[in-house]
């Protein structure tokens, strides 16, 4: 996260002065969609990290070749070694389409810094394919074909696959960076359409745009690359907005996340010290199993986060960006409320914990292996930290085992049973959870 941050701030300050570099972040900060994944433990976070590094790199080639090479190369490598081929080949595409588009990465000093930026990608891409290979052939060719090729183009495509799908979750995940993004095209239409500023950030939001749509699965979660470019175009639109709308944007952002922070603590105050009474009875219903009390730790940084906020207010003068920072000051305090004081409530709900504890104390003493059906990524991975198991898994033609146990995820209403002579020995789901219900099946024994 502090690279991400570091770089785009760079890259900003190169595009537009230095007084850009903290609006930069800051847009980027500001989205809805950084906001929801950003804090979580997931490779995607590093693969960001490498297009910020990569974005700053070919910014910086335009003045100082060799070291703008240096952090092209790396951002490559960086974002390869986080999820594979997808950062090699959406940089590299941009990297060889911005000659074409923009008269000011046109000539040998450009092609130098792509020259150093191969050299610096080629460790990262090279040495841990090559031990893969080496420690074995079969791992090599799985992570291949598996886990880069035939993610992108052998599975069954979904309803939400597409262009339509990225473009019609981007008017919330990337608000309020993209209405920036869009007025400052309007504002460079012309001549102002050739400059560095909007050639880089419009070729990096294209190019990673129609990567991501010809995939045969679209998620939420791949469209981060999509907003570091733009919030580089978006940097410099604040200074071109009228006085009436800098001032709309302050208040909105003022009034709304203050009375939020007043939401937060009223929920609080209902949910740990059972003040109001009916509130925290709605409150434990929806979410049974929580323990409430009074807490030192949370409350005093809950505080302080409150004071951050209204220090803000106060100490912010009247100018085109303060409602930039008030808008990234807001977006911290709210997720950091949300954080400190309902952490405990929401994990109590969401965890898998209390699930898959639960299915091992079914689990017979003795079994061979446990196969999955329709298990997603994030359930296969709190399956194995909180219960040690790894599952075979029916939809990977070459994970398919005949194993004695098999788990399967589906709705409460829909038990489709397996097929043949199965025993279902268990059978669970997370406190309240409508969507999802977990069946384990045990093979019965001929005889």
């Amino acid at each position: 996260m502090a690279a991400i941050f570091a770089f785009i701030a760079l890259a900003g300050r190169e595009l537009y002065g230095v007084r850009y570099g903290a609006v930069s972040a800051l847009l980027l900060l500001g989205c809805f969609g950084f906001v929801v994944r950003g804090h979580q433990l997931i490779t995607d976070v590093a693969l960001l990290a490498g297009f910020a590094m990569a974005y700053y790199g070919f910014v910086l080639a335009l003045r100082r070749a060799e070291l703008g090479g240096f952090w092209i190369g790396t951002g490559v490598g960086i974002g390869f070694l986080a999820t594979g081929l997808l950062a090699p080949a959406v940089l590299g595409a941009i990297a060889l389409l911005l000659p074409a588009l923009g008269r000011d990465w046109r000539n040998r000093r450009y092609g130098a810094a792509l020259a150093v930026a191969a050299a610096a990608a080629a460790p990262w891409l090279a040495i841990w394919p090559v031990l893969l290979y080496q420690h074995s052939p079969e791992l090599f060719r799985w992570w291949w074909w598996t886990e880069n090729l035939w993610y992108y183009f052998g599975r069954q495509s979904g309803s939400r696959t597409g262009i339509l799908y990225y473009l019609g979750i981007l008017p919330w995940y990337a608000f309020p960076a993209w209405l920036l993004a869009l007025w400052a095209l309007w504002r460079a239409r012309g001549p102002g359409l050739a400059r560095p500023a909007v050639v880089l950030p419009v070729a990096g939001f294209v190019v990673t745009l129609a990567v991501l749509s010809a995939s045969s699965e679209a998620r939420e979660l791949y469209a981060l690359p999509l907003l570091p470019p733009l919030a580089l175009l978006a940097a410099g639109a604040p200074e071109t907005l009228r006085r009436g709308a800098v001032n709309a944007w302050y208040w909105f952002s003022a009034l709304t996340f203050s009375f939020f922070v007043v939401v937060f603590w009223f929920y609080w105050s209902g949910l740990e010290l059972g003040v109001p009474a009916r509130l925290h009875d709605h409150l434990h219903r929806i979410r049974p199993g929580y323990a409430p009390g009074f807490r030192w730790l949370p409350f005093v940084l809950g505080v302080a986060y409150t004071l951050f906020w209204f220090a803000v207010l106060a100490l912010f003068r009247r100018s085109t960006v303060r409602p930039i920072i008030v808008w990234g000051a807001g977006i911290t305090t709210m997720w950091a409320l949300l954080a400190i004081l309902f952490i405990g409530w929401a994990d109590n709900a969401k965890s898998y914990r209390s699930v898959f504890v639960a299915m091992q104390r079914a689990l017979p003493e003795r079994y061979d292996c446990m196969s999955s059906r329709d298990l997603r990524e994030a359930q296969r991975a709190s399956l194995h930290y909180f219960a040690g198991i790894v599952t075979y898994r029916e939809e990977v033609p070459g994970r398919r085992r005949s194993c004695e146990l098999l788990l399967v995820q589906g709705r409460p209403q829909e038990e489709i049973a397996p097929v043949g002579q199965w025993q279902k020995i268990w059978e669970g789901s997370r406190p309240r959870d409508k969507d999802e219900r977990y069946r384990l099946y045990r093979r019965a024994k001929p005889g």
